[in-house]
């Protein structure tokens, strides 16, 4: 594309159109993964009691807040597709942040980076899958393109929505801490950079900050207020400014709910909620994520983990980042200033940060960790897709004028224009494609597919069992005695301590604190069977007795089949896989429950 901001926007905008389709498409076909299972349990608790405290075991309140919200929009409700709304186009808007980026990068370069956000496997998946990696990555990198874009068109006024998007950043997830070091981690290695290259070529570091950088300042705070004195003023202020835009987003969504409602209506109350929402949810997060065990765990087996997930989801935005980033930093690219620019350099050293960082943040080895590596390492990778975009146009130029300048043969411009640049291009277009058509094959599928893991977490049932729940669905709506649904307590083979679906008292679960951790076992099914309205029960682990008339729906882990077989009659069984590996449990439905749901159109 030549130089026509008119038609880059055009392409960036129609690029997020497709974005968002991709994301919406079918959005609610996959079951709830366990952890999708898990917070979208504790925000239907919040949405029916109104009662909400920042739980960092649970991240960040956005979720809860918005979704509350979402819940509530007539014709949504709660599903699975409405949970999954807000992530989906948070991810699928963002390619649009590629055009903030448009006096750093070249016009090739802003719609190649609007495709890499678009089509990276990785950030489709888990923009279709109720969790915050997305969302803090989304509105981080936004955060910090609006920052950038207020530098170029030097207007201080930017600060206020960068300001705002980073809050809703901390709102998400807690590793937005990490964004800030990786931020100070590149800024500081860009500063070294430039100082060295500067320094190489004759120039004193000592003068390069007391001449260029000052001067630069200088003008910079007097084409703000007229002069440097006054200039610096107004910056003092707008960042001052700036800070309490960023306070009142994370504390409006930290509060504790309804202490929130009752201090607006009472604004002397308002300090308190706002020491709890800020101070408070910092001293809960340091205690759990930071002085805690969460991140205590070996580094190398986590980075293989890590390592594997690029490979498998975001091969081509890593090769290409690295073409992208020797390319601009060796004269590759065509720009006004030799070596690396800024923007380039600094998303690099970003995303290299963060493949070392966070095997060591994260606390347990999952997929979705990646997304926080691709989002930067996007911004080289759209420098390195455009610049073999380049080599394959020069050379179908020089192929068309080798075969005639006309164009006539079409099979023989083709093979001339066939050079080894063109063929990578090709290659590495066309495995992007491929990628994001594998991530969507395995959304309602992944439990059959033999790479799953590489991307998805393990603790994914498979989809099959959707259509389980749906007949589990019908028939408590026509119970009208009794529990509903009966959970069969168990030991896990060969471990006797580890307890399986018995909860001993089922109302402990009002508050992200449940009864033991044998309730997360049930993952992702109270979040199905809170939306059912189904009462609940369990049998202790050592005395699995169902007694003469058990409720009409009993959940029991495989090994558990026979045990609950013997004790039934008239029950259709649904055998299905709960995690990707080694995992399975058995659905017990009554046939004639289920007859009366068929019979009044419930299943």
């Amino acid at each position: 594309m030549r130089s026509d901001g008119r038609r880059t926007l055009r392409a960036v905008l129609a690029i997020a159109a497709l974005s968002l389709a991709v994301r919406l498409l079918a959005l609610g076909a996959r079951i709830f993964h366990w952890d999708e299972g898990r917070v979208g349990y504790w925000i239907l608790r919040y949405h029916e009691t109104g009662e909400f405290a920042y739980r960092p075991i649970v991240h960040g309140p956005f979720l809860f807040v918005v979704n509350d919200w979402m819940f509530s929009v007539p014709g949504l409700g709660a599903s699975d597709f409405s949970a999954r709304l807000i992530v989906a186009l948070v991810g699928g808007c963002l390619p649009l942040t590629a055009w903030l980026l448009r006096d750093r990068l070249r016009d090739t370069e802003v719609v190649a980076l609007a495709l890499v956000l678009a089509a990276n496997p990785l950030l489709v998946y888990y923009s279709r899958f109720m969790r915050n990696d997305v969302l803090v990555g989304a509105f981080a990198f936004a955060a910090l393109a609006v920052f950038v874009r207020g530098l170029d068109r030097g207007d201080v006024r930017y600060l206020y929505p960068a300001a705002a998007l980073l809050g809703l950043a901390f709102t998400t997830k807690e590793n937005a801490v990490v964004y800030l070091l990786c931020y100070l981690g590149a800024g500081a290695l860009l500063v070294d950079h430039r100082l060295y290259r500067r320094a190489r070529d004759g120039a004193s570091v000592v003068t390069l900050v007391r001449t260029e950088w000052r001067t630069a300042a200088a003008y910079r705070l007097t084409s703000w207020g007229g002069s440097v004195r006054r200039g610096l003023g107004l910056a003092v202020a707008h960042l001052v400014a700036a800070v309490v835009v960023f306070v009142a987003v994370v504390a409006f969504f930290y509060a504790p709910r309804p202490d929130l409602w009752g201090a607006l209506a009472a604004p002397a109350r308002l300090p308190g909620v706002v020491e709890s929402a800020t101070v408070g949810s910092w001293e809960s997060f340091f205690d759990l994520w930071v002085s805690g065990s969460h991140q205590s765990h070996d580094y190398l087996p986590f980075l293989y983990d890590y390592l594997e997930t690029l490979l498998f989801g975001a091969p081509f935005v890593v090769l290409f980042a690295v073409v992208g980033f020797v390319a601009d930093g060796y004269g590759a690219v065509d720009v006004d200033t030799p070596g690396s620019r800024g923007l380039v350099a600094f998303a690099t050293y970003w995303g290299a940060v963060s493949i070392v960082g966070y095997p060591i943040a994260t606390d347990i080895r999952a997929p979705w960790a990646a997304v926080h590596a691709v989002v930067p390492l996007a911004v080289p990778a759209a420098v390195g897709v455009a610049t073999l975009a380049r080599q394959v146009r020069t050379a179908v130029e020089r192929a068309r004028s080798r075969a005639g300048g006309g164009g006539s043969d079409v099979v023989r411009t083709l093979r001339a224009a066939w050079t080894p640049s063109a063929a990578l291009a090709a290659l590495l277009l066309c495995g992007a494609v491929a990628g994001v058509v594998g991530a969507n094959a395995t959304y309602t599928n992944s439990t059959d597919d033999d790479e799953a893991g590489e991307v998805i977490q393990w603790a994914q049932p498979e989809n099959d069992l959707k259509e389980t729940l749906a007949l589990v669905r019908g028939v408590v709506r026509v119970d009208d005695e009794g529990p509903d649904v009966l959970f069969v307590g168990t030991h896990t083979p060969g471990n006797p301590s580890d307890v399986r679906f018995h909860v001993t008292d089922e109302g402990s679960l009002d508050q992200p604190r449940p009864g033991g951790p044998s309730w997360h076992t049930r993952l992702p099914l109270p979040w199905y069977l809170e939306r059912y309205g189904a009462a609940v029960t369990s049998t202790p682990p050592d005395d699995k007795t169902l007694g003469s008339d058990p409720p009409p729906v009993i959940v029991a882990a495989s090994w558990d089949e026979d045990v609950v077989d013997r004790q039934i009659t008239g029950y259709s069984t649904h055998r299905h896989d709960f995690r990707l590996w080694n995992d399975e449990i058995v659905v017990f439905v009554e046939d004639d429950a289920l007859d009366r749901a068929r019979e009044r159109g419930y299943a």
